[in-house]
Formats: C-alpha cells, sequence, structure tokens
C-alpha cells in the first residue's frame, strides 16, 4: 500500500491543493494510493488563526482526494518554516506508513533543489557568523538568512536567487532538510510537484473571502471563490459557514484584543517564543505609541497594522508569532521541542479507515483522536501536555474568533466521509 504524505494548511482547500495531491497518486502510478496530509489546526504559519477552521478544513480536503487528515499542533503550525517543516515531515514518519512524501515548489529544479539541501547546514558556525552579519548590516532576517545560504553553498545557479524568494521553494527546501534528519537512510521516496501557475495560491485565494467582509455575503463568496477553489471545497466552506458552523474570524479584532494584552504585560513577555532580539520592547513601544484610528476596525487584512509595525528588523510573520506565542502561553523553552510527541487525526474515509489500523500497529506515538483521549497521557508524559494544553488554549482564542464556544475544541470528534 502506497502512503503519500503531505504537510500543509489548507487554508484554505484551493485547485492547487486538489492539483498536488492528484499528480502525486500519478507519480506513484497508483490511483488508490492514500493521501495523508497533516494540516496547521488552529493557526498557521504566518502567525495567525486559519481563516477557516481545522475540521471545515479537514472535510474539504476529503472531499476533494484526501484520505487521512491528522494535525499539526500550533508549537510547529505556527512557527518559521524549518520548525514548522520538520514538525510536520517529523508527523507523517512517526505514523510507520508513509512510503511516500509529496510537496511543491515554485523555482529551480527538484535536483538543485535537492543540491541545496544537502549544502546548507544552519547549525554551522560559519552560517550563523554570516547570518549575523547579515543582521547587522540592516538585512530583515529572510533577507539575512538568504544571504548566508547564498554564501554558504558551492553550486552556481542563477535559479538559486529565484529559490531563496519564494515561498513554496523555500519550504520545499526546509523538507528535504528535515527529510535528511529524519530519514537518514532515506527509505521514503521524494515526490516534488511543479506549481501550476495558473493556479491561483492560498494567499489570493484569502484575499478574495477578507473582500467580502464584513457581511461575507453567500452569492458574493460564490462569485469570487468560483473557480479558484474545487466545487465541493467551496462547497463544503459554504455550507459551514450559512449554517452557522462558523463565522469568519475578525483579524482586526484578534491583534487589537493581543495588543491590550502585551500592554498589560509589558514586564512579562520577554519569556515568550519569538520575543527575542529585543522584539519585546519593540512590541511595547509599539503599543504605548498606538492612537485611536492606528488600528481601524475593518481592517481586515491587517494591511494597515502592517504598513505600521512592520520593520527590516521584524517581519510581520514574526510579530504575529510573537503575538500569537503570547496569548496562546508559549514560552521559549517548548519551541526547543523538535519531535511531535503525540499523533492526533482530524478526519478520514473508509479507505483512510484501513490506514489507520495499520498505523496503529506501527507507530510508537499516542494516538489521539478525541481530546479526551489526551488527558490520561498528559499525566505520564510532560512533553505531551504541553503541547497538546498549548493546542488547546490555540484552539480556544481561534473558536472564539469563529463564532464557537472556546470549549469547542474539547468536544471535537474527527470528521468521516
Amino acid at each position: 500500500m502506497r502512503v503519500i504524505g503531505i504537510v500543509a494548511e489548507f487554508n484554505p482547500f484551493h485547485k492547487g491543493h486538489e492539483n498536488l495531491i492528484s499528480r502525486a497518486r500519478e507519480v506513484v502510478n497508483d490511483p488508490r494510493a492514500i493521501v495523508m496530509p497533516v494540516i496547521s489546526e488552529s493557526f498557521v504559519q504566518r502567525g495567525l488563526p486559519a481563516i477557516i477552521p481545522a475540521d471545515v478544513r479537514t472535510k474539504m480536503a476529503l472531499r476533494c482526494g484526501a484520505d487521512v487528515v491528522l494535525g499539526l499542533p500550533f508549537t510547529y503550525s505556527c512557527a518559521p518554516s524549518a520548525r514548522f517543516a520538520l514538525g510536520g515531515i517529523a508527523t507523517l514518519l512517526s505514523t510507520g506508513v508513509i512510503t511516500d512524501i509529496a510537496f511543491g515548489y515554485d523555482a529551480g529544479t527538484p535536483e538543485l533543489l535537492k543540491e541545496l539541501a544537502d549544502q546548507i547546514n544552519e547549525d554551522s558556525t560559519e552560517f550563523k557568523e554570516k547570518l549575523k552579519n547579515g543582521l547587522s548590516e540592516g538585512l530583515s532576517y529572510p533577507a539575512a538568512r538568504a544571504s548566508a545560504i547564498r554564501a554558504s553553498v558551492s553550486c552556481d545557479s542563477d535559479d538559486i536567487g529565484e529559490i531563496l524568494k519564494s515561498p513554496n521553494s523555500i519550504l520545499a527546501l526546509e523538507y528535504l532538510a528535515a527529510l535528511k534528519k529524519i530519514d537518514k537512510l532515506r527509505r521514503v521516496n521524494i515526490i516534488m510537484i511543479p506549481r501550476d501557475q495558473t493556479l491561483e495560491s492560498a494567499t489570493s485565494t484569502r484575499k478574495k473571502i477578507t473582500a467580502c467582509a464584513p457581511s461575507y455575503s453567500q452569492s458574493e463568496l460564490f462569485n469570487v471563490l468560483k473557480g479558484t477553489m474545487p466545487d465541493k471545497s467551496l462547497a463544503a466552506m459554504l455550507a459551514g459557514y450559512s449554517s452557522g458552523e462558523f463565522a469568519f474570524p475578525d483579524m482586526a479584532a484578534y491583534i487589537r484584543r493581543a495588543l491590550l494584552h502585551i500592554s498589560a504585560d509589558l514586564g512579562n513577555i520577554g519569556s515568550c517564543a519569538y520575543m527575542g532580539d529585543d522584539l519585546d520592547g519593540y512590541l511595547g513601544n509599539l503599543v504605548s505609541d498606538l492612537r485611536p484610528g492606528d488600528l481601524p476596525k475593518d481592517d481586515f487584512t491587517l494591511e494597515t497594522f502592517a504598513k505600521r509595525a512592520e520593520t527590516k528588523r521584524f517581519t510581520m510573520t514574526r510579530i504575529y508569532r510573537a503575538a500569537a506565542s503570547f496569548e496562546a502561553g508559549q514560552d521559549k523553552e517548548l519551541v526547543k521541542l523538535n519531535h511531535p510527541p503525540y499523533i492526533r487525526v482530524l478526519g478520514f474515509n473508509r479507505g483512510g479507515r484501513y490506514c489507520l489500523k495499520i498505523m496503529g500497529k506501527c507507530t510508537k506515538l499516542p494516538v489521539i483522536s478525541n481530546p479526551s483521549d489526551a488527558l490520561e497521557l498528559c499525566s505520564a508524559n510532560d512533553s505531551l501536555k504541553k503541547v497538546f494544553e498549548l493546542e488547546m488554549r490555540a484552539s480556544a482564542i481561534a473558536n472564539e474568533l469563529y463564532g464557537r464556544d472556546i470549549a469547542y475544541a474539547w468536544t471535537s470528534k474527527p470528521v468521516m466521509i
């Protein structure tokens, strides 16, 4: 049985995701291959709550080709690309059933990406020194990191610059690096699919959704999203929204509340994850300088806030991740945990159910289907307790934004299609 693992957010599930799933099955020449994505649960990599709840995104994925959907906990999903990739790959490989890992890329070639991944060593003294020099010269962290990578590799290609500017190709490098660390015997087959540039990205799809704020008219949503999202994915989203299953989150309200909490506890924010390099001091000054109108209630895309807050030193993703860590209560120690301590099942179909039975015999990690299952596990495993409770706190924040009870996550069950 071929089981294809995918690390994703599906925020929301669009045609590019559908294309990745179908192309991966074509590559392994098995239309019945099991596809097992691991997706961000409450918060996504850019540091904000997902625009659609995890259970609805799970339903969208299962209706569009996925068989089993696993959850990526907050500490890995709301994180820089290296940690996001490592958490996702580690989760998939710990199932014991993955035969293939599939992901997309925008620039370069599979051969060049593999060559770069083999040469990059971000733990080396040389790389750290080059990164430090770039930051001291006033470069943003992503620019300094890209510069350090270029200076650290011997391969020469005009495509390297494009690779290091492309989010999908940067993630591809991180997936390859994570596989190199975890799959040392290289037992897992790697499938790299070039992204179809004619299909819209998740970013542009989210912009279309937020353009419908604050009314989020169903007819308007349908008209702007048809052709961008697969019909079954769009139908699942609209059905959930129209039935009151969820509301689209007010990101402006969320960030205003986060900043208010930061201003009320300035003395303690330095212990939170991603608050280093004096970001805590910068946020303290930012909050102190805010005036009426600086955070308008109709700033649904947070573009107004970003123009005020972003600097070369601190990108908005860094600021959002730090604010999310503060809101959810993630300290600096927790981000040192490199391997997820459990596997969370968010949903499955009939083929996926069979795969889960096999996974139960192969994995060495505890498998959590219902949140209540974790209570007994937490008492015997401190790492599991910290990661799971953090996810529950993050879920409470997100569910309130979705118009749900803050305890909703504790009663949720896997989606079955």
